[in-house]
């Protein structure tokens, strides 16, 4: 683990996750035990992820496949300087959506002729 980065919550509350090494060259300085003081607060960290769960729930909602229930999963990770992004499980992004539909009401019966 290369450290902790501490997100405060808009109530105050502080919020440790691992740290994720930035590429863009430059280090955050740290405190001596390895922990870095993230930029945003911690609900402003995942403003991105949140639109972004919002938009892919509004497509598979409002589609033509008209889905009783929608699960999407996505891992998440934490940096200080960028936030919250969405994290890649292998080469590409990681998502897995679940669309569920209920079986229809059974048929009411027919009158006998």
């Amino acid at each position: 683990m290369d450290g902790l980065v501490e997100f405060r919550t808009g109530d105050g509350a502080v919020v440790a996750v691992e740290a994720v090494e930035e590429r863009s060259g430059s280090r955050l300085v740290s405190r001596g035990d390895g922990t870095v003081q993230a930029t945003r607060t911690f609900e402003g960290a995942l403003d991105g992820v949140r639109a972004a769960a919002e938009s892919a729930l509004r497509v598979f909602r409002d589609g033509s496949l008209k889905p009783d229930g929608v699960e999407i999963e996505f891992g998440v990770r934490l940096s200080a300087e960028t936030g919250a992004f969405i994290a890649k499980g292998t080469a590409e992004g990681h998502l897995v959506v679940r669309l569920t539909w209920s079986p229809d009401a059974a048929p009411e019966a027919s009158p006998a002729s």
